[in-house]
């Protein structure tokens, strides 16, 4: 643990730091969109934070944007994955290039905020957003199966190929659902948009990192995993109050951390045994006075979750096999 903050995980100091830093531009930029005229808020699947009146230049700005950020950051992965293919402490030129590139697009989105304001929010569901995240989070459950497990440290009975095909390929993946969340939103300071842009920057230093050992650091890669469960308990908090569901992203995040990810960074068996006894004290102490009745909530999380990761193992599993017999 002590690497995260010492020797091979410098760089990821310098990532929270910059983290941090960007998201407190955005807060600072944000103070020049107040006066930006919205339509009411339409429920669930209605996104509040896009112009009344679209224009192409709006909507042109957005989607350029977005669509270069994606092909620099692809074709940087396949670079990476031609070129370098080894694993060193130190940066490779391409990890300064992506550190470049992606600090070049932030600063693109913010200029483009303060000029056009919308992202691309305007022209697809909100569900998209929410369900690139999703995907991300299961493709990680997926490939690191074999080294820690999926349930209780046990692993999955899925096929070795396909477990090496999404660890070989995840980075487009990974790629595409950060650039594309970051593009969906305009750069607004309300706390959900500050907390998912602080996120963002994380995911997207990470990807700048490839072929590097802090890019594998499991307790950083752990804390990117379970920075969901802050970013989904406090957006609902702020639109729900404390009435609201945000026990069912907690305690459903943490959950998922108890089945799973706490399995992979080398904890002692008391050690996890406290921790998952801790977390279960708590949510029976908040359904105490939430409501025994409600206490389902925190298993659908982790039954959507470990269901996708069946679902994506099967949608790899069939091309992998049609392919081989194929090649027969």
């Amino acid at each position: 643990m002590l690497n995260v903050v010492r020797g091979r995980g410098r760089p990821l100091v310098w990532g929270l730091v910059g983290s941090f830093a960007l998201t407190g531009l955005v807060w600072l930029l944000g103070q020049r969109l107040h006066g930006v005229a919205l339509l009411p808020d339409q429920g669930a699947s209605w996104y509040y934070w896009k112009l009344p009146e679209p224009t192409f230049w709006t909507r042109a700005s957005a989607w350029a944007g977005y669509v270069a950020h994606q092909v620099v950051s692809w074709g940087l992965i396949h670079y990476a994955q031609t070129r370098v293919r080894r694993y060193t402490t130190g940066l490779h030129r391409v990890n300064v290039v992506a550190l470049a590139a992606n600090g070049g697009f932030i600063a693109l989105h913010a200029l483009q905020t303060q000029v056009f304001y919308d992202g691309i929010a305007q022209d697809v569901s909100i569900f998209s957003s929410q369900g690139s995240v999703v995907l991300l989070l299961v493709a990680v459950l997926l490939m690191e199966n074999k080294r820690r497990g999926l349930f209780f440290g046990r692993p999955a009975p899925i096929a070795a190929d396909v477990v090496g095909f999404v660890r070989r390929y995840h980075g487009y993946l990974f790629s595409w659902a950060a650039v594309y969340t970051f593009w969906y939103h305009p750069m607004e300071s309300t706390s959900g948009h500050l907390i998912g842009f602080f996120y963002m920057f994380m995911i997207l230093f990470q990807s700048s990192l490839m072929f590097t050992t802090a890019h594998a650091n499991r307790w950083w890669t752990l804390g990117l995993e379970l920075m969901v469960a802050l970013h989904g308990t406090l957006v609902a908090v702020m639109n729900s109050g404390p009435d609201g569901i945000w026990p069912m992203f907690l305690f459903g995040f943490v959950g998922i951390f108890v089945i799973t990810q706490m399995h992979g960074v080398g904890l002692g068996a008391a050690t996890r045994w406290w921790v998952a006894g801790a977390i279960g004290v708590a949510a029976l102490g908040v359904y105490a006075w939430r409501g025994y009745d409600r206490i389902d909530e925190v298993v659908r999380i982790p039954a959507i979750e470990y269901l996708l990761v069946a679902v994506l193992a099967l949608l790899v599993w069939a091309p992998l096999r049609l392919a081989r017999a194929a090649r027969r």
